[in-house]
């Protein structure tokens, strides 16, 4: 796996005010929302808002006590092949795999795994989530409609 961080998640339990400390305190712009979502656009990554409660439970995971800390940490691929064959590797190493890979309502493909302090990691295919040849998220497309 390269080093290297596509899309940063902060499970938050007022998104609407979430947002708008990030708008208005500290200037920035979204690139995509929608009812659910927030994403900002950063140097190299996406920083996304998104329901505490709902980020849990995608992740397989509780969100009370210390097994959800509010975050996951995503790394994103262009292909649902790649997301099967990093989950492969990943589990070949004996990581700890919280949810198997499954496919999302947007067509989405996705694994959570934990790190030896039980943060959240996330591989993905987000065809929504636009990534330069370096694996870099540029951008993310419009979710309006979703």
């Amino acid at each position: 796996m390269e080093q290297r961080v596509s899309v940063i998640t902060l499970g938050v339990t007022d998104l609407a005010g979430m947002k708008d400390f990030y708008i208005q305190k500290l200037g920035w712009k979204p690139v995509a929302e929608n009812k659910d979502i927030v994403f900002f656009k950063m140097n190299g990554f996406l920083f996304s808002l998104f329901d505490r409660k709902a980020l849990a439970i995608g992740s397989g995971v509780s969100d009370s006590g210390t097994g959800f800390r509010s975050f996951t940490i995503a790394y994103n691929v262009n292909t649902k092949q790649e997301v099967d064959s990093l989950f492969k590797e990943l589990k070949e190493k004996q990581v700890k795999i919280l949810k198997e890979p499954e496919m999302t309502s947007f067509g989405g493909y996705f694994f959570y795994f934990a790190d030896v302090e039980e943060n959240v990691l996330e591989v993905a295919y987000n065809p929504y989530v636009l990534l330069d040849d370096d694996g870099n998220a540029v951008s993310h497309k419009s979710i309006d409609h979703l």
